[in-house]
């Protein structure tokens, strides 16, 4: 991979629950300087797109825990969508598939990716499923077709690793998230099979590349 398609790469993101528009406003002007995407809270998207209409803009949906009923989430996404945002990313309800209710986990992915045209991530906070856990939920978003794998949200059990996105990248494109704070671990996660970078520390991993 050329060093110089890293940025593009990369989501730089704010979405703690301290996040104000100011944070929002400092993060796309550091896509915009050096020329990454960006993510950003559900609340912010239409300030965001109106703000810095030229960086690609994803935002979160059903976050953190992907709790939320279906319906809820299809209304978040189409109006995300209308708002501004480019990519949807997923919060897929984990818990039902831990319950062994994959016809409902499968269902809920299906009926998000299918509310809007948008490219949606299904994030399946892979550090709380094992190996068979996690190939499940890849079929699943898979069968529902999603654009992307998410690794994990950044506020559960754990982060992006190596062995994840291996995994995952077998099903589809894969953003790796949660842990990723410098050029070296993204290097990692790109070798691993990740298309995609979604760190708060996107500055930092740009500017190690250069």
């Amino acid at each position: 991979m050329d060093d110089a398609d890293v940025p593009g790469r990369i989501e730089h993101t704010v979405l703690g629950p301290k996040t104000t528009p100011d944070d929002v406003r400092t993060v796309l002007d550091a896509a915009v300087e050096y020329g990454m995407r960006a993510c950003v809270p559900p609340c912010y998207v239409s300030m965001a797109s109106e703000y810095a209409s030229d960086v690609p803009l994803s935002t979160v949906v059903g976050f953190p825990h992907g709790q939320h009923t279906p319906e809820a989430k299809c209304r978040e996404a189409r109006e995300l969508v209308a708002a501004g945002a480019d990519e949807v990313d997923v919060v897929a309800n984990i818990g039902l598939l831990l319950a062994g209710e994959e016809e409902a986990f499968r269902a809920d992915v299906t009926e998000v990716v299918a509310a809007t045209a948008t490219p949606v991530k299904v994030i399946v906070q892979a550090p709380s499923l094992n190996e068979s856990q996690l190939r499940r939920a890849a079929a699943a978003a898979v069968e529902a077709d999603a654009a992307f794998l998410k690794t994990a949200t950044g506020f559960g059990d754990g982060g992006a690793t190596v062995s994840d996105v291996e995994l995952l990248a077998e099903y589809l494109p894969v953003k790796a998230s949660g842990g990723i704070s410098t050029a070296e671990r993204a290097s990692e996660m790109f070798a691993a099979g990740a298309e995609r970078i979604g760190a708060s520390s996107g500055v930092a991993i740009v500017e190690g590349y250069q």
